[in-house]
């Protein structure tokens, strides 16, 4: 690790109204490191990060911050990017429909003879792309791209303006394994090269098999900063919630019943590739009080076979039986009546209404339920809100908070809330635990099980695979459009869940 201290941010304190985001908090970070900086949702990561991009100005905090001994004022962020502070963010925030190389050169396009100059952007462009190990061309649109070559686009464009600091938000939640193994073998090369590099994220493993310091962060204060030997996984949790959390995954055997949802024969057509299925003629059920667990890699079809089980996507067949009854499942609104629930896997996109209150949020799906007639009881409502605001420990100044302005771990409790407050018999849970912190996993899983206990049918698909074999009583495993194999949770390993998700045909 290199001595030389390239950030300083000093007593940082910042309020928002009837909320002390940042208390005192200060942070230094080296050049020729990786900093791994720590602490559950709403701990103040994020705003600590935009007051360092120049997203809130100096006016509105208190503190300082230095780069490399210089003074820094920043009223925008186009002032942190001159002094060579270059942000990625969770969401990838690109121009879909512009090419790479324009979206590598966003905001400074090469001119030549006062024209654009697109064939030197992509000449220029592909010494970025291959920097970050992307297989693309510079004139590919963006919008054709994964999610994770999305993300690889954003860290190309970051480098480009050559930073001395580079911040990454949770940069792996988008990726797969090798593909995160892929970003950290680039963020190794960077550090070797002298940047400094501030890593946000969740993932224990990650910190450890890449930080070479950790900071954490608890409740707007600063709690810690040691190098990764001087400390171990058990502290920085207690650091991270504030107490000793002995048994992170609290699976408990409770009685299974009988089958409450059977799917059969699903086949769902492929959204890119014509002609091509997704899902072939798969068929499973799930029982009451069960944590039924769905492996695969991604995109083996994991979300679009429970979104079709849901009618949330089209299918080509398939027959949907609740408690050995077929019903018809048309769109969302049938499966509701039919005592299902999904919390998908994007909840910005199609969980949450942020521009609503914790309160409507909660009570969106079952209006009906809180109404005096026509109109709605504000009464029943925050009864309801209330019971879950309390039991999930939504992190909030109160029930009348937008939504929008959670952290995304709240954001995953307020869709959790809406769906278990509708007493469903069966609950899909598609990556229930992506991209919020230990201590929210730790209710989410502690909630799973008392549902389980009331006889509710799980479904979780994880890509998680510690998660899914510590939580799940029985796990199924999607390949090739099919189910590849069905496993105990107790007898199986991480292994074989690789084995077969990796099984392939071609």
């Amino acid at each position: 690790m290199g001595n030389k201290i390239v950030l300083e941010m000093e007593h940082i304190t910042k309020r928002f109204p009837g909320v002390l985001a940042l208390d005192d908090v200060s942070i230094q970070a080296y050049a020729g490191e990786i900093l791994a900086l720590c602490g559950e949702n709403g701990a103040g990561k994020s705003t600590l990060m935009k007051i360092l991009s120049g997203s809130y100005p100096e006016s509105s905090y208190e503190g300082t911050i230095a780069v490399e001994g210089q003074a820094c004022h920043f009223a925008n962020p186009l002032q942190s990017e001159r002094m060579g502070i270059e942000m990625i963010y969770q969401e990838v925030s690109m121009h879909l429909d512009s090419t790479i190389a324009e979206n590598i050169f966003m905001g400074s396009w090469l001119r030549k003879q006062g024209r654009v100059d697109w064939q030197g952007m992509n000449n220029e462009s592909k010494k970025y792309i291959e920097m970050v190990g992307l297989d693309a061309e510079p004139t590919d649109i963006v919008r054709k791209l994964s999610t994770s070559q999305q993300q690889m686009v954003s860290i190309a464009r970051a480098l480009r303006k050559e930073p001395k600091i580079l911040v990454l938000d949770e940069p792996t939640s988008p990726l797969t394994q090798s593909e995160s193994e892929k970003l950290f073998q680039i963020l190794k090369k960077f550090r070797a090269d002298g940047m400094a590099i501030i890593l946000i994220t969740h993932k224990m493993d990650e910190v450890f098999q890449n930080a070479d310091r950790v900071t954490v962060i608890r409740d707007g204060k600063s709690i810690s900063s040691n190098l990764l030997k001087d400390t171990n996984e058990n502290r920085i949790i207690a650091d991270m919630v504030g107490r000793e959390i002995t048994n992170y995954y609290p699976k408990e055997e409770v009685p299974i019943g009988d089958v409450v949802l059977r799917a059969e024969h699903f086949s769902v057509a492929h959204k890119v590739v014509p002609g091509r299925r997704i899902i072939d003629d798969v068929s499973f059920d799930v029982r009451a009080g069960e944590i039924l667990g769905v492996a695969g890699l991604v995109g083996a079809g994991r979300s679009e076979l429970m979104n079709a089980v849901f009618g949330k996507d089209p299918k080509i067949s398939g027959d949907v039986l609740i408690d050995g009854k077929k019903v018809t499942i048309k769109n969302t609104a049938d499966a509701i009546r039919n005592g299902m629930a999904l919390l998908t896997e994007d909840r910005k996109k199609d969980g949450i209404v942020g521009g609503m209150s914790i309160r409507e949020n909660i009570t969106l799906p079952f209006l009906k339920k809180v109404a005096n007639g026509w109109m709605i009881s504000r009464e029943k409502e925050e009864a309801v809100t209330r019971k879950y605001f309390e039991a999930l420990e939504i992190k909030a100044p109160g029930m009348e908070t937008l939504v929008q302005q959670l952290s995304g771990g709240n954001q995953q409790k307020v869709v959790l809330s809406k769906w278990i407050a509708q007493n469903p018999k069966v609950l899909i849970l598609d990556e229930p635990t992506r991209g919020i912190d230990i201590g929210a996993k730790h209710e989410i899983y502690k909630l799973m099980v008392d549902l389980a206990r009331e006889g509710v049918a799980i479904i979780m698909i994880s890509s998680e695979l510690p998660e899914l074999l510590s939580m799940a009583d029985r796990i199924i495993v999607i390949a090739d459009a099919k189910i590849k194999g069905e496993l105990s949770a107790k007898d199986c390993t991480q292994e074989r869940i690789m084995e077969l998700s990796a099984h392939s045909e071609a």
